[in-house]
């Protein structure tokens, strides 16, 4: 169990999610997520209070949330643990799951794919995602660990 004290930016293994979205990100579109130059405790920090959105999911075959930033988590209206055990198709209306899946697929074949759509929180609040960028995750051994996605432009439609 974690201490209600610590962040989850503090975890030794969000320390190194984060290093796995910095250098994903980097690898794929030859851009940084956040201008950090400290310490990996201290880039950890950076993305998880970042003014954007950021998001990830691991490779199981219904893929579960495995990172989500404190915007994100006040979008989906949850918290780290509850987020965190959330499988990400959930995160989509039934309605355009097809076109999610299109796009997850897309990502998985080319690396990287900017995206737009309708999300909806676990209070049912929906809201329209624009310009988001979506990639695969590589970990230290440039095997794939996972996709993740970022986007500030959003908009409530509720």
């Amino acid at each position: 169990m974690i201490n209600d004290n610590i962040q989850p930016w503090q975890q030794n293994k969000i320390v190194r999610h984060s290093q796995i979205l910095m250098s994903s990100f980097e690898c794929w579109t030859g851009g940084t997520l956040v201008n950090c130059p400290g310490s990996p405790e201290e880039v950890a920090q950076t993305l998880f209070e970042a003014e954007f959105a950021l998001v990830s999911h691991g490779i199981e075959a219904d893929p579960i949330f495995n990172y989500g930033n404190r915007k994100a988590l006040q979008l989906w209206e949850l918290d780290w643990e509850d987020f965190t055990s959330m499988a990400s198709r959930q995160s989509a209306e039934e309605i355009v799951q097809e076109e999610r899946d299109r796009l997850l697929a897309e990502t998985a074949a080319k690396g990287f794919s900017h995206f737009s759509g309708v999300r909806i929180s676990s209070s049912s609040k929906r809201f329209y995602i624009e310009d988001g960028t979506i990639w695969n995750l590589l970990d230290e051994e440039n095997k794939y660990f996972g996709q993740a996605a970022i986007y500030s432009n959003y908009k409530f439609l509720d």
